[in-house]
């Protein structure tokens, strides 16, 4: 017998199994205490909401929560569930619900239809007007589904949702010394490797390698910190482990890091020791996730992200269920986050499609699945991947075409390169694993190279891996390059980022039909977006040269000098007294705006530290020990790619400049080529 499920506007008939229960108890118990228990046997912790799953014979259940339900320690119990032709998802509730009453209800009122209900602890829910959340008390008569399903019939309330849990699926691909193998940043072409299939990163880098300024917060399932693509001077910022509830986002022993991947892609440090992340230079936030899904998890993740200062917030998973609509609670605290994170320019949200070869918000005619676990016409919803704050991002291979997993529709804003591989859903719940009708045919494409955490555990032996991929690859990448372009122009607006990407992507074509759903989607429509590619492949050099151009240069700027030191000087050898290169400016204006342009070539860049010194002795550091192995280094330092500039405002700009360059370490050789001075007042 079914049950009703309120949730987004929308109504399910949740189906209840037969064989498993949830406790919340009290006092939590030790795994060897919840072992011994004759209730069930005890399966995991579920956290954020902590409750206890337990499995039991059928012909037990209700016998085993009545019990249960006796004993003082335990504060909650309730039966699992799950949605229709969603095999393997499971559903838990928790004892909280959340009521949206309509304009003009007073507190007496509330007061009143709370009490009729046995709800307590009221808690008012930010972003929505008129939202509440309340606990369901131990002496309510009927479960929170029920409870909900009995308040949405009265006239003062507009929504009422029960807040419940399902698993969280990460959205990577697996398959069976380094940059020259990080084929998606940039390459020359090769085998199975089509032209401009890469993102074209090193002509963005010409402009900015990233700023520490700028931060992204990836967040997933755990982060190995000691890596060394994640070490350098600001690296890390607000780390956060809501699964521990501590700072130490960690993998647990033997446990892949999924976060270690999606998060080297992004940006890794170029130090000349292994692979390089598409925003070098940018910070990383760690957030580990309790690898559950529900309000309270969602609302901590985006809250956490917007109070500590992040960018981008980067989400490489979604629900582990075939249709899933977004609760009131989730939507608010995205739009919010999109809204008013950033200083109020918004924090720029991306979510990877998914790998399951399926609509992101459509009907497919399902068969051929195991056991026929999912049959007939059967429709499809992400809601992270739909919400209107949200970039969604899809996935291309290196031959241009369409990743066979990647999943697809009017929502993908862009796409991104990654590996090729035979879609699936990892559902695991209960033990068991359920994934999709095979492709048989051939999946041409190259896989991507990454970090993984130190030593023995990971995907393959060593400190990086060439088995990572799916959506999440291709989504760590576009997080990158927004990385890139805030770094460049940190003043731009979500919608302006979004506008960016979506201009200068790529019009990639594929007119080979899919391989598993025989469908075509890999061209563009009048208004120039494929189901496959969305607006087409990111391209990093064409993005961030276009943010460049939308700085706004001040007003104030009323007389321009310039400056210029074209006298090639070598850099000494392992020197911590380094060299200088002057400028002499015999004009006097108040400092107001700054470009520091700058030529050098060594051999391996990663030696050098590179100073400004302005005529009063301040040091300016333009460029820390971050280039690794390039050996050209071409760039245009400005207020903006270099806050650290703004130091120098309101100076007198008359006196002796200097560029101060020293190398750190021994063999390698270089010289200045040469650098300019622009400054305006």
């Amino acid at each position: 017998m079914g049950i009703i499920l309120q949730r987004g506007g929308e109504e399910f008939c949740l189906e209840k199994l037969g064989n498993y229960f949830t406790l919340r108890f009290r006092v939590p118990l030790s795994s060897q205490d919840l072992s011994n228990l004759t209730w069930g046997i005890w399966q995991c912790h579920i956290p954020q909401v902590r409750l206890d799953l337990f499995q039991v014979l059928p012909e037990n259940l209700e016998k085993s929560m009545s019990l249960a339900r006796l004993n003082k320690n335990v504060a909650f119990a309730s039966h699992v569930y799950q949605f229709p032709n969603s095999p393997g998802t499971s559903i838990y509730l928790s004892d909280e619900i959340t009521v949206q009453f309509a304009s003009g209800v007073n507190e007496t009122q509330i007061n009143s239809l709370v009490a009729k209900l046995n709800l307590c602890d009221a808690q008012h829910v930010n972003f929505l007007p008129n939202t509440f959340s309340f606990r369901v008390s131990q002496q309510a008569p009927i479960n929170p589904i029920k409870i909900t399903n009995s308040i949405i019939i009265f006239p003062e309330v507009l929504v009422a949702e029960p807040n419940i849990i399902i698993r969280q699926e990460t959205h990577h691909q697996r398959q069976d010394f380094l940059y020259s193998y990080q084929w998606y940043l940039n390459h020359n072409g090769g085998s199975e490797l089509a032209s401009l299939s890469h993102i074209s990163v090193e002509k963005a880098w010409d402009m900015t390698r990233g700023n520490r300024s700028v931060v992204i917060a990836v967040v997933d399932d755990s982060f190995d910190l000691n890596h060394p693509d994640f070490q350098g001077t600001s690296k890390i910022v607000a780390p956060k482990d809501l699964k521990d509830n501590n700072f130490l986002p960690l993998p647990g022993d033997n446990r892949i890091s999924h976060g270690n991947a999606s998060a080297g892609i992004a940006l890794a440090e170029d130090n000349g020791c292994g692979i390089i992340g598409v925003a070098p230079g940018c910070a990383l936030m760690p957030i580990r996730t309790t690898g559950f899904i529900d309000d309270n998890s969602i609302e901590s993740i985006f809250n956490w992200s917007v109070e500590n200062g992040a960018s981008i917030i980067s989400c490489c998973w979604g629900a582990s269920a075939v249709y899933f609509p977004l609760s009131l609670r989730q939507r608010a605290v995205i739009a919010y986050a999109a809204a008013e994170g950033r200083n109020g320019n918004g924090c720029v949200i991306l979510f990877s499609a998914g790998n399951t070869n399926r609509p992101i918000n459509g009907t497919v005619y399902e068969c051929n699945w195991p056991k026929d676990m999912i049959q007939e016409n059967t429709h499809w919803l992400n809601g992270f991947a739909v919400h209107p704050d949200v970039i969604t991002v899809s996935a291309s291979t290196s031959l241009n075409r369409k990743a066979a997993y990647s999943n697809w529709g009017e929502n993908i804003s862009i796409c991104s390169p990654s590996n090729n591989a035979p879609p699936g859903m990892w559902f695991q719940e209960a033990g068991f694993v359920f994934t999709q009708p095979a492709i048989i045919n051939d999946l041409p494409g190259r896989g991507m190279f990454d970090t993984k955490q130190l030593e023995e555990a990971g995907y393959s032996p060593g400190d990086f891996t060439s088995n990572f991929g799916g959506t999440s690859s291709a989504t760590s990448i576009v997080a990158g390059v927004v990385a890139l372009i805030l770094s460049i122009n940190p003043d731009l607006t979500t919608s302006q980022i979004r506008t960016i990407l979506e201009q200068t992507a790529d019009k990639i074509v594929d007119t080979n039909p899919d391989s598993q759903l025989g469908m075509c989607g890999g061209t563009y429509d009048e208004n120039g977006h494929s189901l496959w590619f969305g607006h087409g492949k990111v391209n990093a050099g064409r993005a961030v040269k276009l943010a460049s151009q939308m700085r706004i240069i001040p007003n104030s700027m009323s007389k321009h000098i310039v400056g210029m030191n074209n006298h090639p000087i070598k850099i000494p050898d392992y020197d911590p007294q380094g060299i200088t290169s002057g400028i002499k400016i015999s004009e006097s204006i108040l400092v107001k705006d700054i470009r520091v342009t700058i030529d050098i070539y060594h051999q391996f860049l990663g030696d050098l530290e590179i100073y400004l010194i302005t005529p009063n002795n301040q040091r300016v550091l333009l460029q820390n020990r971050t280039l690794g192995c390039r050996t050209n280094f071409k760039t245009i330092c400005t207020l903006i790619s270099h806050p650290k500039l703004k130091q120098v405002l309101h100076l007198q700009s008359q006196g002796d400049w200097y560029l101060w360059v020293i190398d750190f370490s021994p063999r390698d050789m270089g010289t200045i080529n040469g650098w300019q001075l622009s400054l305006g007042g």
